[in-house]
């Protein structure tokens, strides 16, 4: 399967973790990227390195509002949709907000392709798209009922990625990204992942927090994995391919007291007081799923996907950016 030369791609939320390591691949290989953002949650840092090149335009814009992805759409061959408001405690917080993002602003993006005429829409959906199924592994035809605002509002994007290909005769493929994790991703704010949270109080010698007794697991994914999973949807021709969804994981589970062994051990080569740090332990969160495992074959099947990175040799390879970055 080939990979993504001389197009024109859109990458809604281009300036956030996962869209800024898209850019960062794609612009290497005769591409012409257009980034829109509206710096919500991305960072100007994420692209900064990008801007004077001239096959790089920011627009920098809001999802919501529908002129402006009609703009970003005009002469874009494929979109990669990556802007949304993650997080489940945010979307219990402000249901109304997250649902005016990552509905409302995913249904702005379809019509906007439409008009232009794109037919290949990539867009992020989410494993929470799972909720309260207790089947493991994960098998995407397979869900549970959504257990918050946010699983909501990704599924009624596959839900809409599935009339729009119907209706208007477009070819969109959702992937369910399982717990993304990597250089970029902002471990400050309220709603940060679990990953840079841990990473950020290791380093200061604090004790990071587990909510739960840290038996409940993960299939924590490499953001390299991610980033190759969008290349392969936007490029594969089987009519059998498109207009579906894929889990985009490992395909191993981890628990969060694994994890969090695992970041001290790797911590504590840059600084040996890491070593005795101890986990703080605190109630369950509302809305969080106790384990997640992806079954990935359909995505090594029909993508032929194959994760470069599993979650130890992920975390080994993005500790020096943690490092690095995270210490302030």
């Amino acid at each position: 399967m080939g990979i993504i030369s001389d197009k024109t791609i859109l990458i809604t939320g281009g300036a956030g973790f996962i869209g800024s390591n898209i850019i960062d691949k794609l612009i290497k290989q005769n591409n012409r990227l257009i980034c829109l953002d509206n710096f919500a949650t991305g960072k100007r840092e994420n692209i900064a390195h990008h801007l004077k090149n001239p096959d790089f335009k920011l627009i920098e814009g809001d999802i919501r509002d529908a002129e402006i992805c009609s703009q970003a759409c005009k002469g874009v061959d494929i979109v990669l949709h990556q802007a949304a408001l993650g997080s489940v405690p945010r979307s219990i917080n402000n249901p109304i907000t997250s649902n005016e993002v990552n509905v409302s602003g995913f249904l702005n993006i379809l019509i906007a392709a439409r008009d232009a005429g794109v037919k290949r829409i990539v867009y992020a959906a989410s494993s929470s798209t799972y909720g309260d199924s207790t089947e493991l592994p994960k098998v995407e035809e397979h869900i549970g009922q959504p257990l918050s605002p946010y699983a909501v509002t990704k599924y009624v994007n596959e839900l809409y990625a599935s009339v729009f290909a119907r209706v208007y005769d477009m070819q969109l493929i959702g992937l369910r990204y399982f717990n993304v994790f990597g250089p970029r991703q902002d471990p400050n704010g309220a709603y940060a992942a679990v990953i840079p949270l841990f990473v950020k109080a290791l380093i200061s010698k604090e004790s990071p927090k587990i909510n739960g007794d840290g038996s409940y697991s993960r299939d924590f994914t490499y953001i390299s994995n991610v980033v190759q999973a969008n290349e392969r949807a936007a490029m594969v021709a089987s009519p059998e391919a498109v207009n579906t969804v894929y889990n985009i994981a490992c395909g191993e589970r981890t628990s969060l007291n694994c994890l969090f062994e695992v970041l001290r051990e790797e911590l504590s080569l840059f600084d040996k007081e890491i070593a005795s740090v101890k986990p703080l332990y605190a109630p369950i969160r509302p809305g969080d799923v106790p384990h997640s495992l992806a079954s990935i074959e359909k995505a090594k099947r029909l993508l032929a996907y194959s994760p470069s990175h599993l979650f130890e040799a992920g975390v080994k390879e993005a500790i020096l950016w943690y490092w690095e970055n995270l210490r302030n």
